[in-house]
């Protein structure tokens, strides 16, 4: 379905007014359902952070079976960071200045880098960084044809997918079905990835448009489950299709405390020994992510959020305030990692679902816009540098924005291969398209890497003969003691198809419900080889 929110580009400040409202009353909405209610995943509340634990199957994999100790964590600037006023272009500072006669800043409000290039004056926290060599920005980031709605282009970034294309899965969730289509019931042991706020992005939802978090916001719940062992009853339930949906429901709420134990631990071992400012919502969420890390969490992957970045009006304050409180958070953040001993091992990178139009508009403010900048820090970038093209204020695209010189995929391949070592055709196949590798400064040479096909220790697949009855196919490399299990949503085993050796080559199974007094619903096949195991789901809807 094609977009229309923006479509009035070009048209009245009512009409834009009005679409700005439309956009983000669909993003509220969307937000609010993403956040209400039970909607899978593994999530807690440290201190007073909604903290999410979240699986990627097929990244995961690559991930526990490398020999990198690397640690990426994202920092999402929600609403559409200003990348004119981040970064400042000092070869064009008139033409900028003539845009933004009172939104621009002044030379000697900025912080020069090169002779082309300055930073906003209230990230003068991370000057540090950019002088010891750790920290980098990549100009003009984007994809072709943006899309200026808040909810698509943060989906378009989420998914990785074309413009053109309605993705609802996230480019690390999507391929959570295809390994560990049963998470819920069956969770790793150790949460590859934590998200603290920022609920109604996508980057972890599955086929299934399951999101694997949740956000449970009150920590009194805690308690119950520490004395109980489970937050609802599964039970006691009625005996009927209603009962087996309310079963689930309350099941994936329970699966949610899976990791609370493993990250309070973490945690508690963890110790913040740097100063955090106060009053500043990332610094509170990169302080979590510290203790985590140092608290030997084993995790590789974090996100955090920080709101505020519309800035239709005012910006100038508004904009101020969320520069330094990005400075001082990130600042802070390597100076308690550094500590630790951990500096060399994180990279952190920030991202927004757009910038903002070169020209201000009468409200004091920017309206959305295109490509912007992407920030870069920590040591293993070896070296401080400005890269991407320079943005060209006299030729902008047919929405008066900023064009894009770097895909921003192209960002999220290279991180993957030779930040955290995933291989290549891994990488290729997460993100969705063969991306362009970029020289960050970072290389990756470990001593053992898992490729796909070692993720995917043999073949699966189910064929669907009835609607009541399905085949199950795989195919052996070598001679295994095999089982091979039905079990419901709630990990409840409904039949074992097969439970002894057998030789290489392809095999089959058939599962008919008709045998077995169950509901219509999603059911999971598990296939245990020796010591590999690979799983998948399947429908039964019997007439």
């Amino acid at each position: 379905m094609k977009n229309t929110t923006h479509n009035k580009r070009h048209g009245s400040a009512l009409e834009h007014g009005q679409a700005h409202t439309e956009d983000h009353d669909l993003w509220s909405r969307r937000s609010f359902l993403r956040n209400f209610g039970l909607v899978g995943g593994a999530s807690m509340l440290l201190g007073k952070l909604p903290v999410t634990a979240m699986e990627s199957a097929m990244l995961s994999e690559a991930l526990r079976s490398s020999d990198s100790d690397r640690i990426l964590v994202l920092i999402r600037l929600k609403g559409g960071n200003d990348g004119l006023n981040t970064i400042i272009p000092l070869y064009d500072y008139d033409t900028y200045a003539n845009f933004r006669p009172t939104v621009r800043l002044r030379q000697n409000e900025t912080i020069r880098l090169t002779d082309e290039f300055a930073m906003h004056g209230e990230l003068n926290a991370v000057e540090q960084l950019w002088e010891e060599d750790a920290m980098r920005i990549i100009n003009s980031v984007g994809y072709p044809n943006q899309n200026l709605s808040h909810f698509r282009s943060t989906d378009i970034w989420s998914s990785a997918s074309d413009a053109n294309v309605l993705d609802s899965s996230g480019w690390l969730g999507r391929y959570l079905g295809d390994l560990y289509p049963d998470y819920l019931t069956n969770p790793p042991s150790t949460p590859p990835a934590i998200q603290i706020g920022g609920f109604d992005s996508l980057v972890f939802n599955d086929l299934n448009r399951v999101s694997i978090s949740v956000n449970i916001a009150d920590p009194r719940q805690l308690e119950d489950i520490a004395e109980n062992g489970q937050l609802y009853d599964i039970n006691n339930l009625p005996d009927c299709t209603y009962g087996e949906q309310l079963r689930y429901m309350r099941t994936v709420a329970n699966s949610t405390f899976f990791y609370a134990d493993d990250i309070g631990q973490a945690a508690n071992r963890g110790r913040n020994t740097a100063t955090y400012p106060e009053g500043n919502p990332l610094a509170s969420s990169l302080a979590t992510v510290a203790r985590l890390i140092k608290g030997n969490m084993g995790t590789q992957l974090y996100m955090v959020t920080m709101d505020g970045f519309d800035t239709h009006a005012n910006q100038a304050n508004q904009h101020a305030r969320l520069m330094r409180y990005l400075g001082e958070a990130v600042k802070a953040f390597y100076d308690d990692l550094e500590q630790g001993g951990w500096q060399d091992k994180v990279l952190s990178m920030t991202f927004s679902e757009f910038g903002r139009r070169p020209r201000q508009n009468a409200a004091d403010g920017t309206d959305h816009g295109a490509a912007a900048p992407v920030l870069l820090f920590g040591e293993g970038l070896n070296g401080s540098m400005i890269q991407g093209g320079r943005p060209d204020l006299n030729d902008l695209d047919q929405n008066d924005n900023i064009k894009y010189d770097v895909d921003f995929r192209d960002i999220y391949a290279t991180i993957l291969d030779y930040w955290l070592c995933i291989p290549s055709d891994t990488v290729d196949q997460v993100i969705g398209r063969v991306s362009p590798r970029l020289n960050l400064g970072f290389d990756c040479q470990p001593t053992s890497v898992t490729s796909l096909g070692a993720t995917q220790p043999f073949r699966h697949r189910v064929l669907t003969e009835s609607s009541s009855e399905i085949i199950l196919k795989y195919e052996l490399p070598s001679t295994a003691q095999v089982r091979v299990d039905v079990v419901d949503v709630m990990g409840r085993s409904i039949q074992t198809l097969q439970n002894g050796r057998q030789v290489p080559g392809q095999h089959q199974l058939r599962f008919s419900a008709h045998e077995h007094r169950i509901p219509n619903g999603q059911y999971f096949y598990r296939i245990q080889a020796d010591q590999r195991r690979v799983s998948g789901a399947f429908q039964i809807m019997k007439n």
